[in-house]
């Protein structure tokens, strides 16, 4: 299935110089799907000179056709939506349909996009000295390196890829080895659109090995990482070297949080899609479930009774809702904790265990805990699974105290029909997003991203531009 790939450099897919690939697996089977290109240094040598002449062209070409080719690829994505979305169930493992809402998803921020690039408004300054002009305007901030994880490689790498363009510069995207098919039907489509040669390149790849690699060059001025934090740390220090400007959105650990004034019903529907859409591997998902606690036992039940109706299995097939974790070490990684929060003292009021009649691929299933305390692991370390530790809480100010003990700042979620409550969780809760009564967050029009160790930047919004331009003050005297 990558034979028609490889890597992309100055606008054709070729071999990688030394003709080596890596296997990518398809978690519901554990079958080989195919064996994909792997990058050697002079693959990642040659990526760079590419974007390097590809910001040339890029940068002289006009906002209007800039955003015209950006367009372009919003509507070729969703002519080829059902590709993108078997690439995405083939290789992360969701079920189809949720692939189809992430191509849709994604094709919203290019079309985004496509309307920012016309509208990057320079500032003229009313100047002190009668005889002298201030004028401040935006440029591109050069080539831009785009790591892109594997939960949601074709929204993730449209965020980075479409506001790049948009601002003007070119960009090097380097999948994870997980989902790399998913990546390069994508950059393809860029192709197809007109993108220009150079201007979008892809390694696939070691991870390590390219960004880092990456990293080290002069011409590389700008990162954008998706990723946990421990590897965000990573990228930051090697970007320091550079002073290169980075973009990270780390790990999250969102709390959930649901007063007694709501209809159990309707809360508890928005909680299971939130929670299982990609199985848990979501850095938004909701992770830490605060529950006020005359009304927790009903919360409780509403949401078992839902989860225990959803469909396992093999994204492929029809009816199927909840897919497998995507890597045998997602998997374990699962157990360990499940086993962790087991010894720590809380009790398994569903799940907990692989699921029965599966012999192959790496599912798991929907756990839900009681008797969770604040201090246990599962409330400190993101679980990225579909794990839900039910809490309860007696008051409003207590639980905006305990949802924000924690390192990490990316979403809340808070359900009440107080508009006090409302009102004050939003200003309170220490996220970068706060969902109120809904459990949309991640949308094309609006500044994505969080604060405290989740990272900083935004992406989507009129904000995330910004972050792909420099800002250049002119003083200019009328006369010399």
């Amino acid at each position: 299935m990558y034979n028609k790939f490889g890597q992309f450099i100055d606008g054709a897919w070729q071999e990688a110089e030394r003709k080596e690939t890596y296997d990518v697996i398809n978690p519901a089977t554990e079958e080989v799907i195919g064996s994909a290109s792997k990058a050697s240094s002079s693959d990642v040598q040659r990526a760079l000179k590419s974007a390097q002449k590809g910001l040339k062209v890029w940068s002289g070409t006009t906002p209007w056709q800039r955003s015209y080719v950006l367009r372009k690829i919003a509507d070729l994505m969703r002519e080829k939506k059902d590709i993108l979305a078997k690439w995405l169930t083939l290789e992360v493992g969701k079920p189809l349909l949720e692939g189809v809402g992430e191509v849709g998803g994604a094709a919203d921020i290019f079309e985004w996009n496509a309307e920012e690039t016309k509208r990057i408004y320079g500032q003229t300054v009313q100047s002190r000295f009668p005889e002298t002009r201030v004028h401040v305007y935006y440029q591109p901030v050069g080539v831009v390196a785009a790591l892109i994880p594997w939960n949601f490689p074709i929204v993730l790498a449209a965020r980075k890829i479409s506001t790049a363009l948009a601002a003007g510069c070119s960009v090097i995207c380097k999948p994870d080895v997980i989902t790399p098919g998913a990546v390069m039907e994508l950059v393809d489509i860029c192709k197809q659109a007109g993108v220009p040669d150079g201007v979008v390149n892809l390694l696939s790849g070691d991870p390590a090995e390219i960004s880092n690699e990456l990293l080290e060059s002069d011409i590389v001025k700008k990162v954008s990482i998706t990723g946990s934090t421990r590897v965000g740390k990573l990228i930051l220090k090697k970007a320091a070297d550079k002073v290169q400007r980075v973009t990270m959105e780390l790990s999250g650990h969102s709390p959930f949080i649901v007063c007694d004034d709501v209809n159990i019903d309707n809360v508890a529907d928005i909680a299971i899609a939130a929670k299982f859409r990609n199985n848990g591997q979501v850095c938004i998902s909701p992770n830490r479930f605060y529950i006020q606690e005359n009304v927790k036992d009903e919360f409780i039940n509403a949401f078992i009774n839902r989860a225990k109706k959803l469909k396992i299995g093999n994204g492929m097939d029809e009816g199927v809702n909840l897919g497998p974790l995507t890597t045998s070490k997602r998997l374990e990684e699962i157990e360990k904790l499940v086993d962790t929060t087991k010894k720590e003292g809380a009790e398994v009021l569903m799940g907990g265990k692989r699921p029965s009649g599966f012999n192959k691929g790496f599912y798991y299933e929907p756990t839900v805990f009681d008797k969770v305390e604040d201090n246990f692991t599962i409330m400190k370390e993101e679980p990225f699974g579909p794990l839900v530790p039910m809490l309860a809480f007696k008051t409003f100010d207590e639980v905006i105290e305990r949802a924000n003990d924690n390192d990490l700042g990316l979403c809340s979620y808070l359900y009440t029909n107080s508009m006090d409550k409302a009102n004050r969780g939003s200003e309170l809760l220490e996220t970068g997003c706060v969902a109120i009564n809904t459990g949309a967050v991640a949308i094309a029009e609006a500044p994505f991203g969080g604060i405290k160790q989740t990272g900083y930047g935004r992406e989507g919004g009129s904000m995330a531009i910004k972050d792909y331009l420099n800002v250049k003050y002119t003083h200019m005297a009328l006369k010399a």
